[in-house]
């Protein structure tokens, strides 16, 4: 099936810089699409220091039983990611297709099966053949040279419409480090600890147990702070690996004050391509950040974020530019959180709509459907109760959408 790109897709990409210690290539099998690439095979030269984040659904793939298994291992020397299945419920099939997967892996590359981590995504319940990889793993072995991001986010594509790969530099105890990620996703998204995919790597020597801190903590204003129609994969994955090529002394603690300025890189670059991720949700015309301040707690604003992203009455107003600001109210009710009526404020973009529970006497149709008619829409709601806030971003909801899941399989 193609998809149309979206209109909200980047209208360039960014230049990306070369990272020491880490090679990749990528291949078309035919896993499930024709004439695509859908395997990417990424190399590190030593072993890389590996932290991960995973979906906490209950029904997870084989591939994130296999990366929880290996994650305290603390390293890596190779990740496997296919596209076009996602072998998740398929039983003890999916369990050896992971093994015999890393194993083709290990022995193109002489390490260890528990140093290989696997990615699948696409569609649940058919088994994946892993006998695709024998030969081709070897081959991309062989040619693992050159680093071109762009190619590696478009290997791990599904119904996506673009590839999504950002950068970002940071100070590091006096050295400049490198920090560059790829993301894919663009259906079955809600993520709960992670996103779909999500693949980044840095030169800096950071070790292992500091990388798990930094990640589990970027994670929840980034990745889990994106919805496109409110559904946890079962492949939810983001895995962050440091090669150390850059030198220096190694950080060994999540506290170390030489952290700053990286720790802000990592988050700033993983709201970027979450955001990415949203503004290709299936289907997707208008992206939109949703931001609530005035709540109980920063945990409650989110919750009301989320009930506010994840309402089908609400993203399809987005889509029909209507500027209807009482759909936003019942999302606002619905999520079981501290919320007083007659405190409630929304506001679409800079235009007021409703205030101390009722219309804003100033309110203008017009205006608010000027906002409306944006490529992205801010929609912020105060609910006058605290110091409590959130941001979640999501796009709206088209008839292309249910098109796209209609004949998903087909």
């Amino acid at each position: 099936m193609s998809h149309t790109l979206s209109p909200l897709a980047p209208k360039t990409y960014p230049d990306m810089p070369s990272i020491g210690g880490v090679r990749f290539a990528t291949a078309a099998v035919g896993i499930k699409y024709a004439e695509r690439t859908d395997v990417l095979l990424m190399l590190f030269d030593a072993p890389a220091a590996v932290a991960g984040v995973f979906t906490r659904s209950r029904c997870p793939s084989a591939a994130v039983d296999w990366c929880r298994a290996n994650l305290p291992g603390g390293t890596a020397r190779a990740l496997l990611v296919n596209s076009g299945n996602a072998n998740a419920f398929t039983g003890r099939k999916g369990a050896e297709a992971t093994a015999l997967s890393a194993r083709y892996v290990a022995e193109a590359t002489g390490c260890a099966p528990q140093e290989v981590f696997l990615a699948s995504t696409g569609v649940i319940g058919e088994p994946l053949d892993a006998h695709k990889f024998d030969g081709v793993v070897q081959r991309l072995a062989e040619e693992a040279r050159e680093q071109d991001w762009v190619a590696a986010a478009r290997a791990i594509m599904t119904t996506d419409t673009f590839p999504k790969a950002a950068t970002r530099t940071a100070d590091l105890g006096g050295r400049t480090v490198t920090l560059n990620g790829i993301a894919k996703g663009a259906g079955m998204v809600a993520p709960d600890m992670a996103t779909m995919l999500s693949f980044l790597v840095t030169d800096a020597p950071i070790a292992a147990p500091v990388l798990q801190a930094l990640l589990s903590e970027v994670v929840e204003t980034s990745y889990n702070a994106i919805t496109i129609d409110g559904d946890t994969s079962t492949s939810d994955t983001v895995l962050l690996f440091a090669t150390g090529a850059a030198g220096g002394t190694s950080i060994e603690r999540a506290d170390d004050p030489r952290l700053g300025a990286f720790r802000a890189a990592l988050a700033d670059l993983t709201r970027e391509l979450a955001q990415w991720v949203a503004k290709d949700g299936e289907g997707a015309r208008k992206f939109v950040e949703v931001r609530v301040t005035g709540a109980e707690s920063d945990a409650s604003a989110k919750r009301i974020a989320l009930s506010i992203a994840n309402s089908p009455l609400v993203k399809t107003a987005v889509a029909g530019e209507d500027a209807n600001w009482g759909r936003v109210v019942m999302a606002v009710g619905k999520a079981g959180e501290p919320a007083d009526r007659d405190r409630l404020a929304i506001w679409f973009g800079d235009v007021r709509v409703a205030v101390a529970g009722e219309r804003d006497p100033d309110y203008s149709e017009t205006a608010a459907t000027e906002v409306m008619r944006r490529d992205e829409i801010p929609l912020t709601v105060d609910l006058g109760l605290g110091d409590g806030q959130a941001r979640v971003w999501t796009c709206d909801l088209t008839k292309e959408y249910v098109a796209i899941n209609g004949d998903y399989r087909s």
